[in-house]
């Protein structure tokens, strides 16, 4: 049978993608003696990606669409470079059955499945009709062509509330909502579609029963031009917010070896009879009986994948690479051997206590443990644009049993600096810290039902104040210069205002005639010492209690990293009442959270709006995000039309307070 097989061997790879995926990617690629070919757009001219790669073609402007998307652009970039294959990332094109076809029409080894198997498993409801009749268990819903308001309320009345919408192209949670009734359903269904197709440019809906509190489990599958098809084990990939994954695990503590032989089975079974080659996982949902629904198929490597590549010990690029050459997989069913448990998150750029909001900057510092895997392609002074996703970093771990890669994970986000942009690392550590996390009792509810405790204040805001203070102090460039030891240079108190956790903080700091310092706050005092201070790390006592922390020093902004914690302060010493106000929203303006896209401008000016009523929806990041009124009152300006691209903190509504609004302010 191999005879009859035809190899394509390939040199320079193209990798049509950005960022961590495309640094993945090369490692291998390198690995194997492969040149590397990186794509960018306008906004990633000197990214990580682009630098490391042997040459780099630009392709177009800052939006995917302008850029990563353009499949006519990589297809000239491939040509222009030599490259005679494309590698299609974990994004973007991978599941793009035109994309494979115009590869291959071009010449080009399209690393991934084919064109053919693209389109039949790509489409939720042709996927799901596919399984369905090779007899695997699906989520009971509505796949219908017919996909008119009227229709699809009717649909979902019959499969009963509450309901899931997806997108039949999506991905990556887009395009998906739980609606929980009837009478929400046609507000429901227009947000998804609006997301659908600015992503993926069809605004087609499936609709499915939700089955409450599902475990999300996915197998990964491989197979190749022979015939041979494997899976490498499950992942449990519970743990989301916007139906978009946060931590991912291998194995699942809810799978036992005989599920996992059945539900590898059929996930095997199903790419046999669709003649599958290359990397694909088989999404399926779990419930309280044991029962598993196929959801969907991904035809490409996952952002989770290495998870899988810990505990089997595969390379799963390297895996695509032989496929994609014609080459056999190599490993057989029974030689896959499962070691230890693998646990990885994504360190997102984003506000949890806005809602999960993205957010776009600069990072001013960027170090990571150099104990764990950490895929990313950040370094200090990076910038994070708008225009994709908010995923910066996955960091994953491996140990020799869950809680032993539970407790390393979340020690390696305690040592990650990430300056200057807001991050989920202290959300993401406080998962993994919680009771129902660590015993392996995590679902899809997970976050909705414990989000209190996980998003709850830290309880010592005013020792975390004192010390910003000490630092803000000490780091001015006009303050007396430290040193150990007695000294004369005793001080008077000095006031300082700042801004911590969305809190104002007034304090005042004095300097001891012992070296020490005094921060006086809330009617107590924090008494430190300072035994070293370097440009970015101090290590001082507070109450005798000796401790450490990193930090940055940018204009009135500090970022502090202490106890496994980033602070973000804004000094509002010398601004105080009007940063105070803006801080606050109590000044009445409505600013942009992020940097993007105004979709929808939802007040009119003169209209009268109660305080937290939606007034913007802005789309960054491909997702839409909704901005509220702060404060009770009427419409005074609307300072910014639908379409137009913003930046972060312009002021695009403004709000005059009512008398009641006002008299509290």
């Amino acid at each position: 049978m191999s005879g009859r097989i035809k190899r394509t061997p390939f040199h320079k790879i193209l990798i049509a993608n950005r960022g961590e995926i495309g640094l993945r990617i090369m490692r291998t690629a390198r690995r194997l003696g492969y040149g590397v070919v990186a794509v960018y757009s306008d906004a990633d001219r000197d990214a990580l990606h682009v630098r490391e790669a042997d040459e780099g073609v630009h392709i177009g402007g800052a939006l995917p669409a302008q850029s990563y998307l353009r499949i006519e652009a990589i297809i000239a970039a491939a040509k222009a470079s030599g490259a005679d294959a494309v590698h299609p990332g974990y994004g973007f094109l991978a599941e793009n059955e035109e994309f494979a076809q115009a590869c291959r029409d071009a010449g080009l080894v399209f690393i991934g499945p084919s064109p053919e198997a693209i389109k039949a498993m790509g489409n939720k409801a042709g996927a799901k009709a596919i399984m369905q009749g090779a007899g695997v268990p699906c989520v009971p819903g509505y796949q219908g062509a017919d996909q008119s308001d009227a229709t699809m309320l009717a649909e979902a009345n019959k499969i009963g509330f509450p309901v899931m919408i997806k997108a039949v192209a999506g991905g990556g949670g887009r395009g998906m909502r739980l609606v929980p009734d009837a009478a929400t359903f046609p507000d429901a269904l227009r947000s998804p579609r609006s997301e659908a197709q600015g992503a993926f440019g069809d605004t087609g809906m499936i609709l499915e029963r939700a089955i409450p509190e599902p475990r999300h489990i996915e197998i990964q599958v491989f197979g190749d031009a022979f015939g041979n098809a494997i899976h490498l084990g499950e992942r449990d990939c519970s743990v989301q917010r916007r139906h978009q994954k946060l931590i991912e695990e291998a194995p699942s503590p809810a799978v036992s070896a005989e599920l996992r032989a059945r539900m590898g089975a059929v996930a095997v079974a199903a790419i046999k009879s669709l003649g599958y080659e290359g990397a694909g996982t088989l999404e399926f949902l779990l419930d309280r009986n044991g029962e598993f629904y196929f959801m969907e198929m991904n035809t490409r490597l996952q952002v989770e994948h290495p998870v899988t590549e810990a505990i089997t010990g595969l390379d799963l690029v390297e895996l695509q690479l032989r496929v994609a050459a014609g080459e056999p997989l190599g490993p057989s069913q029974d030689e896959i051997k499962f070691a230890g448990h693998a646990i990885e998150v994504r360190l997102c750029s984003e506000d949890v206590t806005c809602d999960f909001m993205p957010q776009s900057g600069r990072m001013g510092l960027w170090q990571m443990s150099d104990e764990l895997r950490v895929e990313h392609a950040l370094q200090s002074g990076s910038e994070i644009p708008p225009f994709y996703d908010s995923m910066i970093a996955k960091i994953i771990s491996h140990g020799a049993t869950r809680d032993e890669a539970r407790r390393r994970l979340i020690h390696g986000l305690e040592q990650t600096a990430a300056f200057g942009v807001t991050t989920n690392q202290a959300f993401l550590a406080a998962c993994l810290r919680h009771p129902v996390f660590a015993s392996g009792e995590a679902t899809t509810a997970f976050i909705a039902k414990y989000r209190d405790v996980l998003l709850a204040p830290r309880k010592d805001a005013a020792s975390e104040a004192a010390l910003a203070a000490l630092l803000l102090y000490v780091t001015d460039a006009n303050a007396p210069p430290w040193r150990s030891g007695r000294t004369l240079a005793a001080t008077f108190p000095m006031p300082v205002r700042l801004e911590l956790d969305h809190g104002i903080h007034d304090l005042e700091i004095v300097r001891r005639r012992d070296s020490g310092y005094v921060a006086n706050i809330d009617g107590g005092e924090c008494r430190f010492e300072i035994d070293e201070l370097g440009r970015d790390a101090i290590r001082f006592r507070v109450n005798d209690v000796m401790e450490s922390a990193r930090f940055l020093r940018d204009r009135d902004r500090l970022y502090i990293l202490h106890r496994g914690v980033t602070l973000s302060v804004r000094d509002l010493t010398l601004a105080a009442p009007a940063a105070a106000a803006a801080a606050s929203g109590g000044d009445g303006k409505v600013r942009a959270a992020m940097s993007g896209r105004v979709v929808a401008v939802l007040v009119k000016q003169g209209e009268r709006v109660a305080a937290g009523q939606p007034v913007m929806t802005l789309e960054a990041m491909k997702m839409e995000h909704v901005h509220t009124a702060p404060i009770s009152g009427t419409i005074s300006a609307i300072d910014v039309a639908e379409g137009e691209q913003l930046t972060t903190g312009k002021i695009v509504v403004e709000i005059e307070a009512d008398a009641q609004s006002a008299s509290q302010q």
